[in-house]
């Protein structure tokens, strides 16, 4: 598989955790659930979401878009290192908030570990 494509693939696998991003509200009943919590907190989980959400759009849309940048720049090689960083923290917090006695919590570990490798992978066979 070629840098190029590998790129491209980072770029769907961000879109689609931005996507999945837009359903918590449905998915963890945020309507009823949030309303337990301080006004501040009810108010500070969705804007999270959402501004993790627009990050989500930026790196896709920068990786679908600017891939041959990406790819051939110091700037695009920081960035590919920086977003597997990002997932790589992403799977840490998964064990030190949600544990690993789940399958579920197991399961976003390992596709949290897969994008940290996926957007790392251009960069070693360059």
């Amino acid at each position: 598989m070629t840098p190029e494509a590998i790129v491209l693939f980072c770029a769907i696998f961000n879109f689609i955790f931005g996507i999945f991003h837009l359903f918590f509200w449905k998915l963890f009943d945020w309507k009823n659930q949030l309303s337990k919590l301080s006004i501040i907190n009810q108010a500070v989980v969705p804007v999270l979401n959402l501004c993790l959400t627009f990050v989500f759009a930026i790196f896709s849309f920068l990786l679908f878009f600017h891939s041959q940048e990406i790819i051939s720049t110091s700037l695009g090689h920081s960035l590919l290192v920086l977003i597997a960083l990002f997932w790589a923290l992403r799977a840490m917090e998964q064990v030190i908030f949600f544990g690993v006695k789940r399958s579920i919590s197991i399961s976003f570990f390992m596709l949290f570990l897969i994008g940290a490798a996926l957007h790392a992978l251009p960069l070693i066979i360059l």
